[in-house]
């Protein structure tokens, strides 16, 4: 098991686009359930931050691992940096914020993070997948990033005119609990707010992102219906 990282879940209740979307059942599992098991193979140091006594309640039947946090937060970022400070975590913790939503992230992505951020000079670690549909050049729900040896440049929900060095955002961020404090107390830009990419705050701000590139695949994470028909499809041809 991994030592000196803590892999904290966000989860919230109050999906537009499905409901109780942390409860919902995919192939006998809950979602926030499938994404805890999956985190806790690469370390027992995995706790679902929430602010929903429905997800609280659920989540107890398979993990005490749960932290109460406010209802006010308006990301998964201060979600994160509230529960890291309840849990009581040291300023040098290294911190993986994976998102409530995606079952599917393998543990060697999240082990490859780990060790990109402790072999580079970044505040903040994420990752990224090769484009394999040119579709999603234009499409707005596929955030890319664009880097320079490994660097974020831009994160652009529409694909500008160079689309090379451009790959798949992967939305999983890795900081030092001392850098998460910073982060949460910056003011959203224009360009945040702009094209709703929280990640663009902290490059606005001179925090230097580095992106892990991710060789293999990373089946989608789970917003509709449709995704949650999908996962169910992909985990019965597994």
């Amino acid at each position: 098991m991994s030592s000196n990282l803590t892999i904290l879940i966000p989860s919230r209740i109050g999906s537009t686009r499905l409901s109780n979307k942390p409860l919902v059942e995919i192939h006998g599992m809950s979602l926030i359930q499938r994404v805890f098991l999956q985190a806790s193979k690469l370390t027992d140091d995995v706790y679902i931050a929430t602010d929903s006594s429905l997800i609280e309640n659920h989540v107890k039947n398979f993990t005490n691992n749960v932290v109460m946090t406010s209802e006010s937060h308006i990301s998964g970022t201060d979600r994160v940096c509230e529960a890291a400070k309840i849990l009581n975590l040291p300023d040098n913790r290294f911190i993986i914020n994976l998102q409530g939503d995606e079952p599917f992230v393998p543990t060697d992505l999240l082990e490859l993070i780990q060790n990109d951020f402790n072999k580079n000079t970044c505040d903040v670690i994420t990752a990224s997948q090769k484009i394999t549909n040119m579709n999603d050049l234009q499409n707005p729900n596929c955030v890319k990033v664009h880097t320079t040896n490994n660097y974020a440049d831009d994160f652009q929900r529409i694909c500008k005119v160079n689309a090379e060095n451009t790959s798949h955002h992967l939305g999983i961020y890795g900081y030092r609990l001392s850098t998460l404090n910073k982060l949460v107390e910056l003011t959203p830009t224009e360009r945040e707010l702009e094209l709703k990419l929280e990640q663009l705050r902290f490059m606005d701000n001179n925090f230097s992102i580095y992106v892990s590139t991710y060789k293999d695949h990373v089946h989608g994470g789970i917003d509709t219906q449709e995704d949650v028909d999908n996962a169910i499809s992909y985990l019965k041809n597994q």
